[in-house]
């Protein structure tokens, strides 16, 4: 895989090192200081919060985070690319080249369809952090959860040290393994703009619905790798890299052994619905919806 000359996204931040997390105790204790107020003081106190929250709007987020109720806001400093630069213009560049093949999908139309016929592509912003980072919508998260896509910001993360667990401990070495994972949040955008995350086939459960999500975000990732082929000069050892990776975070391979409980699908569905779009080109050969049979995926 080749990248020198591939144009970089500036739609790109970086967050830092972030620390702090989730304020999942401050629920309780606001109730331990107002259990300690008594009925009359508790209203007295309730009151006066009140008025400082909708009166005083400045003061609403220190009130918040005095009764640990911030609902996970991460302070952050530093800046993760001075340590991991190579990473950081990697991730661009891959970004760089999911918009310019997604700006043409969209503009040919050619994307399944569900609600509504797709528009103009929207580029989501990659979001680098290390340690733990705040979202505008999604909450809270660690490094720990790996990447994601946040549909209420229309963001995607990661911690570029993910590249080294993907190595170290799920054995998918590669820059083509890594770039398969951005790619792969970019489908969970693509899904969000088309109408798929509102999808529910009938007579199925929560669990299956993540299923047919994540191996349309694998087949999506894998058109983006076949549209992209020259251009990045990627070769049978690159896609090799990318399957490997698909097998690594499958739901069997990570150790869950009961099929009703996965949520991303077997290490042999997510291979085989990338290959599908990488062998394909076509957006439309990645519509899981349209598999009535749950089995069949």
């Amino acid at each position: 895989m080749r990248i020198g000359d591939q144009r970089r996204s500036d739609n790109f931040q970086d967050r830092g090192r972030g620390s702090g997390g989730g304020g999942g105790g401050g629920g309780g204790m606001l109730f331990a200081v107002l259990s300690r107020l008594g009925i009359r003081g508790a209203l007295l106190a309730v009151v006066v919060l009140g008025a400082v929250y909708f009166l005083m709007p400045g003061m609403r987020a220190p009130l918040m985070g005095m009764l640990g109720l911030g609902g996970g806001e991460v302070q952050a400093s530093g800046s993760v690319c001075e340590t991991s630069a190579e990473a950081c213009d990697f991730s661009r560049a891959v970004l760089g080249s999911t918009e310019d093949v997604w700006s043409r999908q969209f503009a040919e139309g050619r994307l399944p369809r569900y609600a509504s016929a797709p528009g103009v592509y929207e580029e989501p912003t990659l979001v680098v952090f290390s340690g733990a980072v705040s979202t505008e919508g999604c909450g809270g998260a660690s490094s720990d959860v790996g990447p994601f896509y946040c549909p209420a910001d229309r963001r995607l993360y990661i911690d570029p040290g993910f590249y080294q667990t993907m190595e170290t401990r799920l054995n998918a070495p590669g820059d083509f393994a890594q770039a398969y994972v951005i790619a792969h949040e970019v489908g969970h955008h693509i899904q969000n703009l088309i109408g798929a995350t509102r999808m529910q086939v009938q007579g199925e459960n929560q669990n299956q619905t993540s299923v047919r999500m994540e191996l349309q975000a694998d087949c999506l990732a894998g058109v983006w790798g076949h549209t992209a082929q020259a251009s990045l000069a990627i070769d049978e050892a690159d896609l090799r890299e990318a399957l490997a990776a698909a097998h690594a975070i499958g739901d069997d391979t990570l150790g869950q052994s009961n099929e009703r409980n996965f949520t991303h699908g077997s290490s042999a569905q997510r291979m085989r619905w990338f290959r599908r779009g990488f062998d394909s080109g076509d957006a439309r050969q990645c519509d899981t919806f349209a598999v009535q049979n749950y089995g069949q995926l």
